[in-house]
C-alpha cells in the first residue's frame, strides 16, 4: 500500500490544493472556478486565517481538509471550525480522510485549543469515520444560519 503524507499547505503550494478545492465545491453543486479557489485560498493563509492540511499519495494531492479558528466565550478558549474535508472519490476508503482528521486533532492539541466542531449533513457517509475518531453527535442545540442573499 502507498504511504499518505499528510503536509500543511502554504503560499507556495497553493496550487495543489486549489484543483481539489473547486472539486469539492463542484460536489456541492456549484460552478467550477479553479481561478477563484485558489484566490480565495491565497486570501485564507497570506491572512492567516485558516490552516489547510493537504494530502498526498505518491506525490499527488489526493485530498484535503481546511479549519477556521473560532472562540468559545463561555470557555474562553479558541477552536477550531473544521469547515472542509475532501478526498477524491478515487482515493476514498483508503484512510485519507482519517489522516487528515488526525493532523486536525494534533494541531487542536498542540495549539491548546478546546476542540475541533465540524457540521455535516444527516445523509454525509463520513459520520461514522467522525464518530470512530471521538466527535460526539450533538443533539441538544439546534443550528441556524441567517443569510443576506
Amino acid at each position: 500500500m502507498s504511504t499518505v503524507e499528510i503536509k500543511r499547505a502554504t503560499p507556495a503550494t497553493i496550487a495543489d490544493v486549489a484543483f481539489l478545492f473547486d472539486a469539492y465545491r463542484v460536489f456541492y453543486k456549484q460552478t467550477s472556478d479553479v481561478a477563484a479557489a485558489h484566490k480565495f485560498l491565497t486570501e485564507r493563509l497570506s491572512k492567516d486565517e485558516s490552516v489547510i492540511f493537504v494530502a498526498y499519495l505518491e506525490g499527488k494531492p489526493v485530498g484535503f481538509t481546511q479549519l477556521y479558528t473560532s472562540f468559545s466565550s463561555v470557555s474562553l478558549q479558541p477552536l477550531f471550525i473544521l469547515n472542509d474535508l475532501f478526498v477524491e472519490g478515487a482515493h476514498r476508503g483508503k484512510g485519507i480522510g482519517e489522516q487528515l482528521l488526525l493532523a486536525a486533532k494534533t494541531l487542536c492539541k498542540q495549539n491548546n485549543y478546546k476542540g475541533v466542531a465540524l457540521e455535516t449533513a444527516e445523509d454525509n457517509p463520513a459520520q461514522h469515520l467522525y464518530e470512530k475518531l471521538g466527535w460526539i453527535k450533538d443533539d441538544g442545540f439546534l443550528h441556524y444560519f441567517w443569510s443576506c442573499n
